[in-house]
Order: structure tokens, then sequence, then C-alpha cells
């Protein structure tokens, strides 16, 4: 049923932390790590949630930029990690791959880093060597920190069917 419109999945901060600490999971065979490298914004809480579960104390960033207000750019590292070396040893995070173009990126930054998603489309998922739940590549992950609590109308509305009663 391929109506054009973009599909929504909004994750609440509660479903974050548990897809986040499910991710841990996963992870906890594959260490020790040195240290854990968040890819900012988005990896900052998957990351912080992460690194406690696996008592990781050292937790680096990389600031990738791939969007501003109006459409997606050209990504660019505007704060590169400062201690990962190649990421030998080292865990990167982010809350999702997508396309895979931020990815591709930090990926030749540190080429031997353990990468991991809590969320992984398809055109982004090769990239990436652990994740937690895949999503189709037309959803839009609505993270808790882009979104507020407000009505929605139910979906038999804004599908154009018929209202039941």
């Amino acid at each position: 049923m391929a109506s054009g419109a973009p599909r929504y999945y909004t994750v609440s901060w509660e479903q974050l932390h548990r897809d986040s600490k499910a991710l841990a999971w996963r992870l906890v065979e594959r260490g020790p790590f040195r240290g854990v490298v968040a890819i900012t914004r988005g990896g900052l809480i998957p990351a912080a949630v992460v690194a406690r579960e696996l008592e990781c104390r050292v937790i680096e960033t990389v600031s990738v930029v791939t969007y501003d207000e109006e459409r997606r750019g050209e990504p660019s590292v505007v704060k590169p990690p400062a201690a990962a070396g190649d990421g030998d040893g080292w865990l990167l995070i982010d809350d999702l791959v997508d396309t895979g173009t931020t990815a591709k990126l930090v990926r030749g930054i540190l080429p031997r880093a353990h990468f991991a998603t809590v969320y992984a489309k398809p055109a982004g998922r090769p990239l990436v060597d652990t994740f937690v739940t895949e999503v189709s590549q037309d959803t839009w992950i609505l993270f808790p920190w882009d979104t507020e609590a407000q009505f929605v109308a139910p979906i038999a509305r804004s599908a154009g069917g018929a209202a039941g009663g």
C-alpha cells in the first residue's frame, strides 16, 4: 500500500532506554571496549545508556552535520574524536543508520571501531556491526528529543477510510 506519504515511528524516552539497553545486551560479549564514541547528537543518549550498562567510563564524541534546517547536505565533521585513534577497541554508537552517509564518513575516521546503532534502515544496515531494530527505508523515526506529546487523529481519518463506529 504505497501512498507516497511518509511513515512515522514514534519512539518514547522509555522505549529508547529499553532499546539502548537491548543494544548493550548484544554488545556485552564483544567487549570490553576501551571507550565509547557517540555520534552527536543522536548517539549521545544511546551511548550513555550503553556505556553505563557495559561499565565503560571513557566516552568520546564525533560531531557530524548532515542536515540543516531545510535539507540534507553533504556531511561534514565539525568535531573529530580526540582519543580514539583508528577505533581499535572502541565502540561507536549512533541512534540510527539511515542512508549510510554519516556511517561511511565516520567509518573512514574510525575504521577499526565496532559500529552499533539502535535502529537501522536497509540502505545503511550493511555499514553497522550491531543493531537492535530494523525499520523500512520510508519510515521517519521521531525521537523523543524531537517531539512533544499532542493529539493525533485516528488512522482511519488520515488514511481516507470510512470511520468505524
